[in-house]
C-alpha cells in the first residue's frame, strides 16, 4: 500500500509540474501559462466557463504589471477582457457578480485607450447587470472623471431609483459628490 501511494504522489507531483497547474485563488485548477495564455483561456471555455474562473484568471494577469504604464499589457488584457465577455453570454449570467465586475473592469480599462468606446462598455455594464451598484457607480465615476458632473449624478439617482444593492454605497457616491470630491468612493468604502 506504502508504494502504491508513493507512486501516485509521484505521479500527482510529475503531472502538476508538467502542467504547471495551479488552483490559486480557490479558482477552479487552470494553466499559469504566462506568455500568451492559450492554454488557460481554452482550458476555461472547454471546461467551467464561469464568470469566476474568468475573473480568478484576468485579474491574475493584472498583477504581472500596470497596464497605465505598459501598453503590451493594456492590449493583451483588453483582449482577455474581450474574449471574456464574448464567451460569457449575458442571459446567463447577469446576475453573477464577477460578470458584473469583469464588465467593469473590461470599461475601465478601454477607458484608458478610448473614452468613447468604455462609455459603450460602461453602458453595456449597467443595461446587464443593473442590480449591482458597485456598476453604477464605476460608470458615474467614469463620467466625473470625463467631466460630466450632471451625467455623474443622474447615474447615481437612477441607481438608487433601481434598488442597485447595497444601497449604502450608492448614498455614499452621492454625499461625496455633494462635497465635490474627485472619488465618489474611496479605497476603504469600496
Amino acid at each position: 500500500i506504502t508504494s502504491i501511494m508513493n507512486r501516485v504522489r509521484d505521479l500527482k507531483n510529475k503531472y502538476r509540474n508538467e502542467d504547471n497547474i495551479t488552483d490559486e485563488f480557490n479558482c477552479t485548477k487552470i494553466s499559469a501559462d504566462t506568455t500568451d495564455n492559450s492554454g488557460t483561456v481554452n482550458q476555461i471555455m472547454m471546461t467551467t466557463n464561469n464568470p469566476e474562473d474568468w475573473l480568478c484568471f484576468l485579474l491574475r494577469l493584472e498583477k504581472k504589471g500596470t497596464p497605465q504604464m505598459d501598453a503590451n499589457l493594456l492590449n493583451r488584457l483588453i483582449g482577455r477582457y474581450s474574449q471574456a465577455v464574448t464567451a460569457l453570454p449575458a442571459e446567463k449570467h447577469s446576475q453573477d457578480e464577477s460578470y458584473a465586475r469583469i464588465l467593469v473592469r473590461f470599461a475601465e480599462l478601454k477607458a484608458l485607450q478610448d473614452p468613447e468606446e468604455a462609455r459603450d462598455q460602461f453602458h453595456l455594464a449597467r443595461l446587464n447587470c443593473k442590480k449591482f451598484a458597485f456598476v453604477h457607480v464605476a460608470f458615474a465615476q467614469f463620467e466625473l472623471s470625463q467631466g460630466n458632473t450632471k451625467k455623474c449624478k443622474q447615474l447615481l439617482q437612477k441607481a438608487v431609483e433601481c434598488s442597485a444593492v447595497p444601497l449604502e454605497m450608492l448614498e455614499t457616491a452621492l454625499q461625496n459628490f455633494h462635497s465635490q470630491k474627485k472619488q465618489l468612493l474611496s479605497d476603504e468604502e469600496k
